[in-house]
């Protein structure tokens, strides 16, 4: 994949962002996720993307269409091809399939319908008109320094790893694997490389089961993980074969809920934040001045899809530790909490009675 610009942070794209304004136009937008497995796509990037959406583009927020195709990639070219059945004019896209997903891309733009890649990259050919994401080359790079810190501070010398990626289907899972694959190899033993099939939990923990019976309990000293989903199934794996996870350090990404109490409680290292708002609603001001028919003046990176340079947005992912202690992370006070990452009530859905004590040793309160 090639870069040729990366954003310092959040705050630079502020000055390449705008509210949509001047004409009404025609038309519709439709925003298409790709799965329910990850609690954020109907817990955050929907509702932020909506209310971004309706503040910027009351009316086309009107017939506003929505759909998740649930991990189905047919599924979800039927449901692009509905949407623009429907009289949709801009597609902002999380693909199930990058790959496949492509055939909508080129189906779209035959209609003159304008296609948002978002969160995840479009291929198979396709020439989508922008795509939002953040690096993730990036997000892997942090979850494998983060590992390679802990373990180096615990004393560990080429220690040995599970290694557990997400999708195959994803194209940002291969970008998680080649970043931590940067980082980590030649520097730890990875026993065993394989991967969630559907980014589910369960399948991360059917991974776990099977490195641990054939490595044993205390056969490996860390655990790679793509994301938080497929933390809580490694989490569950130890813990139901006698494995303390405090003991073995374990990465993730998303910052869900019961991610970020297993890191104040020690029970898994690390995760990657990605603040979803500012994605979302980029996604949003974009949508409504595609649909408009506004100039797009929004400075953008190149990103190579395998077929063209797509005018890019990327945000930066930030490493997060219970309290930020290492180099390069962040605390969770610092980041999840003062954001307020799960809304008004971030703190109660966290600092639940079974994680008050963590919470107060971590300052949140």
């Amino acid at each position: 994949m090639k870069h040729r610009v990366v954003f310092a942070g959040l705050a630079a794209l502020a000055i390449v962002v705008s509210a949509c304004g001047g004409s009404s136009g025609g038309g519709k937008v439709a925003l298409l996720l790709p799965e329910k497995q990850t609690a954020r796509y109907e817990a955050a990037d929907r509702p932020f993307f909506e209310a971004k959406l309706k503040e910027l583009c009351p009316d086309q927020f009107k017939e506003y269409i929505y759909n998740n195709a649930a991990e189905d990639a047919t599924a979800q070219q039927q449901q692009a091809e509905a949407a623009i059945t429907a009289g949709a004019k801009v597609l902002v896209l999380d693909p199930v399939d990058g790959e496949a997903a492509g055939k909508i891309v080129t189906d779209a733009a035959a209609k003159g319908v304008k296609v948002i890649s978002y969160d995840r990259l479009l291929k198979g050919g396709s020439k989508p008109d922008y795509y939002i994401s953040f690096d993730n080359e990036a997000v892997g790079r942090l979850q494998g320094q983060a590992l390679l810190d802990k373990l180096t501070a615990d004393g560990k010398t080429m220690a040995k790893v599970i290694w557990i990626n997400g999708s195959p289907k994803d194209n940002n899972a291969l970008l998680f694997a080649k970043g931590a694959h940067s980082v980590l190899d030649g520097k730890v033993e990875i026993l065993k490389e394989d991967a969630m099939a559907n980014w589910k939990q369960e399948e991360a923990q059917q991974i776990m089961e099977a490195a641990i019976a054939e490595f044993g309990k205390d056969g490996f000293d860390a655990v790679y993980v793509a994301n938080d989903g497929g933390a809580a199934g490694v989490y569950a794996a130890m813990v139901a074969n006698g494995v303390d996870p405090k003991t073995k350090p374990i990465t993730g990404q998303d910052a869900q809920v019961d991610a970020i109490q297993r890191i104040l409680t020690g029970d898994q290292y690390m995760t990657v934040y990605k603040a979803i708002q500012p994605e979302a609603e980029l996604a949003a001001q974009l949508a409504c001045k595609l649909v408009k028919g506004e100039k797009i003046t929004d400075t953008t990176v190149a990103v190579n899809n395998g077929t063209i340079d797509v005018p890019s947005l990327l945000l930066t992912p930030v490493a997060v530790t219970v309290d930020g202690a290492v180099a390069g992370t962040k605390s969770v006070k610092d980041t999840v909490v003062a954001d307020s990452f799960y809304g008004a009530d971030t703190v109660a859905k966290i600092c639940t009675p079974d994680f008050a004590a963590a919470c107060t040793k971590a300052g949140i309160q």
